[in-house]
């Protein structure tokens, strides 16, 4: 074969190679059925929603975002997240979260220092604890509706519909869409916005492959095409209950060209994928993968073509950023017949754990009372033949819509320390053949002490009772004894600047998270110097206002008694002309300084004093 032809041949073989996984593909049989949870499991993380839009508003106050959520029948549990990052060493602006949902919805609400606005309907959804945020009633309103009532109120930011999620990311500040005002469309991509996990898993179907020997086993995920197509990286979790030495697997990840793969697998797998493709343990290295078909037949026919003889999980998703796979099988050596399709669907039972998170603790006049709503129980399908407390004879009322359990702290096992006050609420369910028990505990208010201190330096080393206009202050507040179990926050802190000059909010929304949240409310006095010159407002002016009046006012004065001068010295008689010494007053500067509390006597013409 001479020079000219080798081209030629070497292309054509190149060509019977690529060529010969899709023949192979094309007649491979492999019957794809579902396969049961207990032999695999795929859950997955998004930002495709049904529709959606995610629009700027860079100069609104308020950032506004809506959820429409779909949930089946029945009361779900929803985990829904807000995240921000601070900005320029502030915390963003105000936001506010419109939630509408279908049915019963047990939320549980994570926004640690986010000054968050919650619109919802107080008769569907459900606080596992105290949202620490202020709350609006969200009106019965269809969808177009509740769009028009969030756009009165700011600039929509994003607004998404779920379908039964489990789990929702909102991030706030990360809206990237090119959209001035936000306007629901079919199929979208929340971007970096909102992030969710789908309650039900997806789908996963497994099935031998004929002809082919052996015991290795195919782990086949295909990643459909998103509405963008930007750069994605997805992150694939594999956890395999094999031990060490006894799997011979192939994970085969194909998705469009603009993905790459960040893999993260318990086992040492043999990798084929499109794009490239990382470690977790190395994750700056990248490696390019290969050109992969992008049909199930055609994805069957390179697990045949690398020898895998059964296909253990074949799974296709949407544009996903996190996918998790656990799967039981090993090396072909457990059952691999299809499992048979579920045709009804699971009865529904009663979840203690669930029931248990809605019983309320509320401690006041020296008693505790525990509450739990009958129509909540309801929803759980849950039978309830009892509830007491630690010692049995404490017996819980049946008040028509609830029952209540009350102890005064002296009687019924209470257990009463410096600050707190325990019990534990034992609940008695029929489907249950061993009663519920959950510890419930409150803050003893009265045994604690809290002080309220101002300073001028972040070094908090040096209480102050006194600020002045545009000066930094520390605002610190402590509580004692010290109580281990709590977490003490500052809730807000507002400074007062009475009937005139109203109210100066300092801090919101760093509301405390944690099993019990406890509301108290401390003050101390404080004196604002105000260097005011005109009548008693909250508002003094500063040095350099007061200077500039001042000298205007000499000023002023001056030039008065040059024109009275002038007139005097024109209209006399000469001979009855005699010197004038004209002297002229300066205006006379008043400041005020309180340097006392609210109640004292003040003989100053303009005094504040502050509550905070």
């Amino acid at each position: 074969m001479d020079r000219g032809t080798l081209p030629l041949a070497v292309a054509l073989l190149l060509a019977s190679c690529s060529l010969s996984p899709t023949s192979l593909a094309e007649t491979v049989h492999c019957d794809l059925q579902p396969v049961g949870p207990e032999r695999g499991e795929v859950t997955y993380t998004t930002s495709q929603v049904s529709k959606g839009c995610v629009a700027q508003a860079p100069n609104a106050i308020l950032e506004v975002h809506v959820l429409f959520l779909e949930f089946p029948t029945g009361p779900s549990q929803l985990e829904l997240t807000l995240q921000a990052s601070k900005q320029n060493g502030t915390w963003p602006r105000e936001v506010l979260l419109v939630l509408s949902v279908n049915s019963s919805v047990f939320l549980h609400l994570q926004a640690l220092g986010i000054p968050l606005h919650l619109a919802y309907n107080s008769s569907l959804v459900t606080f596992q604890e105290p949202p620490g945020v202020n709350t609006t009633e969200l009106p019965s309103f269809p969808k177009t509706q509740i769009l028009e009532w969030a756009a009165e109120r700011g600039p929509i930011t994003s607004a998404a519909e779920l379908n039964d999620p489990q789990s929702i990311l909102l991030r706030l500040g990360q809206a990237q869409g090119s959209l001035s005002f936000c306007m629901l469309e079919a199929s979208q991509d929340m971007g970096r916005t909102l992030e969710w996990r789908p309650r039900t898993p997806a789908l996963v179907r497994g099935c031998h492959l004929e002809g082919v020997a052996g015991h290795k086993e195919a782990h086949i995920l295909r990643v459909l095409p998103g509405h963008s197509a930007g750069p994605r990286t997805v992150t694939v979790k594999v956890e395999l209950s094999c031990a060490p030495g006894d799997l011979d697997a192939v994970l085969i990840l194909q998705g469009p060209p603009y993905v790459s793969w960040l893999i993260d697998a318990n086992h040492n797998m043999q990798i084929w994928t499109t794009g490239e493709y990382s470690f977790k343990i190395f994750p700056e290295k990248n490696i390019r993968g290969f050109k992969l078909p992008d049909t199930p037949q055609g994805l069957l026919g390179e697990a045949r073509m690398l020898n895998a003889s059964i296909v253990a999980s074949f799974v296709e998703l949407p544009l996903a950023s996190i996918v998790s796979l656990h799967a039981s099988s090993c090396g072909g050596r457990l059952q691999t017949s299809p499992a048979p399709i579920q045709t009804t669907p699971p009865k529904d039972t009663c979840s203690p754990e669930l029931l248990m998170s809605l019983i309320q603790t509320k401690c006041a006049d020296d008693a505790m009372t525990l509450v739990l709503k009958k129509e909540l129980v309801a929803h759980l399908k849950c039978t309830i033949t009892g509830l007491t407390f630690w010692d049995p004879s404490c017996e819980a009322e049946d008040r028509g819509d609830k029952f209540v359990l009350r102890s005064a702290y002296s009687s019924c096992g209470m257990q009463v320390s410096a600050s707190m006050i325990s019990n534990e609420a034992v609940v008695n369910i029929l489907s249950s053949s061993s009663p519920q028990r959950k510890k419930v505990h409150c803050l003893n208010m009265d045994s604690l002490s809290f002080q309220l201190g101002l300073y001028l330096s972040p070094h908090f080393l040096q209480a102050s009772n006194t600020i002045e206009p545009g000066q930094q202050s520390f605002v610190q507040v402590r509580v004692s004894p010290s109580v281990s179990e709590f977490l003490l926050q500052l809730d807000s802190c507002h400074l007062d600047l009475g009937p005139e000059g109203g109210t100066v909010e300092l801090i919101q929304g760093r509301a405390a998270k944690g099993n019990c949240e406890v509301h108290r409310t401390v003050f101390m006095r404080l004196n604002i110097i105000s260097p005011d010159l005109s009548g008693c407002t909250s508002k003094g002016l500063v040095l350099p206002a007061v200077l500039g009046i001042t000298f205007g006012a000499f000023l002023i004065g001056a030039l008065l008694t040059a024109a009275l001068w002038y007139i005097y010295s024109h209209t006399r008689s000469p001979s009855k002309r005699e010197p004038v010494v004209a002297v002229a007053a300066p205006a006379s500067s008043e400041s005020s300084s309180t340097n006392h509390s609210i109640g004292s006597t003040q003989s100053t013409p303009c005094s504040t004093s502050s509550m905070a």
